[in-house]
């Protein structure tokens, strides 16, 4: 009788943990994944600047590279990528992080791409998100930095992340600076079939249950093409539900022109996010992810982006 209790007992222990396995690798697959890295310094924002890219320095043109949510990249997104398109978009959800001190009192730096350092296809400390086609990142230097360069064609998704824990209620100024090059034809954040965005920023928050791939609130700032500026909403993907967005810029912005944005990303959280807990942050950011595709307008879409910070004012 003892030894059949403790049969019993073992196998219910092998379901359990056979379950709890499945659980955490089906969840893998649907989730961008934010993981950690502690933000590196950068000089401080100017205003719109052409000097970017080197003189006389063309970039390339886009006929090929959100959301597949990959993960860790595997060999074929580490090898040097040609021409390339965007994946298919998902939801950013926050992986493990640790807590970043702000640099100085009134900055937490996110993206302040200060050598052209790479790892694994992503700037060093950033991990690449592969969601479908062949990802084109490349650091390129400006005056006094590196602006992040992704290029998308008719059959990619892709973007880079990090994780990052900041206090909005105390640093609830998201800045940074981008440059469309050339916007994905058609594109338009409200319709599922040409949902492409030539530069999409995620900011993740703290999950408010499980699964954490279905709730985690998450911030979109894009530049699109159709949508007007100032729309907001939430993704007309499936389990979008807790992706909001934003449209900063969209086809009437002129294009190959650096802008310089500032959200209150505090503000814009309590407006968009009502149904959470009044709109209340709970806890802190877990993450940031840049984005492109393209691939379901079956086009190709070109941006840049850097200088990206959370400020107090």
């Amino acid at each position: 009788m003892k030894h059949k209790f403790l049969l019993f007992v073992f196998l219910f222990l092998c379901v359990v943990i056979s379950f709890s396995v499945g659980c955490k690798k089906a969840e893998e697959q649907q989730k961008p994944g934010i993981s950690a890295a502690v933000p590196s310094p950068q000089s401080s924002p100017g205003a719109e600047d052409k000097s970017v890219l080197p003189a006389g320095k063309e970039p390339p043109s886009a006929s090929v590279p959100i959301p597949d949510k990959a993960g860790v990249p595997t060999a074929e997104t580490e090898k040097p990528a040609p021409d390339v398109p965007p994946a298919a978009r998902g939801v950013p959800v926050q992986s493990p992080v640790s807590p970043v001190k702000p640099a100085g009192k009134d900055i937490v730096h996110v993206a302040g791409f200060d050598s052209p350092q790479m790892s694994k296809g992503a700037p060093s400390g950033w991990l690449l998100d592969r969601r479908k086609g062949t990802p084109f990142v490349k650091l390129e230097k400006g005056s006094d930095i590196y602006c992040l360069h992704m290029l998308s064609n008719e059959e990619s998704s892709f973007g880079v992340k990090k994780g990052i824990k900041v206090d909005v209620k105390e640093f609830p100024y998201l800045n940074w600076r981008w440059k469309a090059v050339q916007l994905p034809a058609g594109g338009d954040v409200r319709k599922t079939k040409t949902d492409d965005q030539a530069i999409q920023i995620y900011v993740a928050f703290t999950p408010i249950g499980f699964p954490a791939a279905l709730n985690t609130p998450v911030l979109g700032y894009i530049w699109d093409n159709e949508a007007p500026k100032g729309w907001t909403g939430r993704s007309m993907q499936i389990g979008g539900g807790k992706l909001k967005y934003v449209v900063v810029r969209n086809n009437t912005d002129q294009l190959g022109q650096w802008h310089t944005e500032k959200r209150n990303i505090y503000d814009d959280y309590r407006k968009l996010f009502k149904d959470i807990k009044g709109g209340t942050p709970s806890g802190l950011t877990h993450g940031v992810q840049f984005h492109i595709n393209s691939q379901n307008t079956a086009s190709a879409a070109e941006g840049y982006i850097c200088e990206v910070y959370f400020s107090r004012k």
